[in-house]
């Protein structure tokens, strides 16, 4: 498969700095491979052989995946799509396409079987429509698999500078999934104790935004103890809300 790249306008521009605080050439992202690597194994198990990532940023996430018969990297911000696409020149499965949940329709290509929206659903308004939209993307009885900011009471100055309009509940998530005329397969919490380091400190100590010290040490220290506790219990509580959503067939 011939890699494509779709690139509509600059209208996204900025949007990734927007989303996460971070620029463009900021490695810091480097600084969570075990953060990340224990989202793939609570995502991987849900995905099919085709695979499409929303807001996949610089490709930090996708990096990961091996085996897919296809994979479609879609960001909002068109220099992050240019950053995607030279980062998988090599990867033939891989696709690099410009996507905007928020401006209606959209077309990517054949449905996929799975569809990734990882700190994603937060930033919208109309989640539900969103959801929608992406349902439109799935081939029928596949799935869409989200990974969301967790509760309320977590909120911040941090979600506010980046743009989340809200953080999630399971029930809440649940509630969006089944709004958007799909079926909520899963919604549980994750990371609980991510929830409370970002509760000590973000929420309770003051701190902007998650400093790089910090993040290193949470992602040695911290995410090894969280990937062996969730591997034996779904923790009342997280710093985030994994759901699994399901096209009907």
């Amino acid at each position: 498969m011939t890699e494509r790249i779709t690139m509509t306008d600059d209208s996204g521009s900025g949007a990734f700095t927007q989303a996460t605080g971070r620029d463009l050439e900021d490695s810091s992202g480097e600084n969570q491979q075990r953060y990340r690597a224990f989202q793939l194994e609570v995502i991987a198990r849900h995905c099919g052989p085709t695979v499409l990532e929303v807001g996949a940023g610089l490709g930090e996430f996708a990096a990961q995946f091996r085996g897919l018969q296809r994979h479609v990297v879609t960001d909002v911000d068109p220099k992050c799509v240019a950053s995607m696409a030279e980062r998988f020149r090599d990867r033939p499965e891989v696709e690099a396409v410009q996507l905007d949940l928020t401006r209606g329709p959209v077309e990517v290509g054949p449905k996929v079987s799975t569809v990734i929206a990882i700190n994603v659903l937060e930033h919208i308004e109309d989640d539900r429509g969103a959801l929608r939209t992406l349902a439109t993307l799935v081939e029928p009885g596949g799935r869409i698999v989200l990974w969301v900011p967790g509760y309320q009471q977590l909120y911040g100055d941090f979600d506010r500078r980046v743009g989340h309009v809200r953080r999630y509940t399971p029930a809440t998530l649940r509630s969006a999934v089944v709004g958007a005329g799909l079926v909520a397969q899963e919604a549980r919490p994750v990371n609980l104790l991510g929830g409370i380091a970002w509760w000590l400190t973000v929420r309770r100590g003051g701190v902007g935004q998650p400093r790089a010290g910090l993040v290193r040490a949470y992602d040695r220290v911290v995410v090894p103890c969280t990937r062996f506790l969730e591997s034996r219990i779904t923790p009342p509580f997280g710093q985030s809300v994994v759901g699994v959503a399901v096209v009907p067939g």
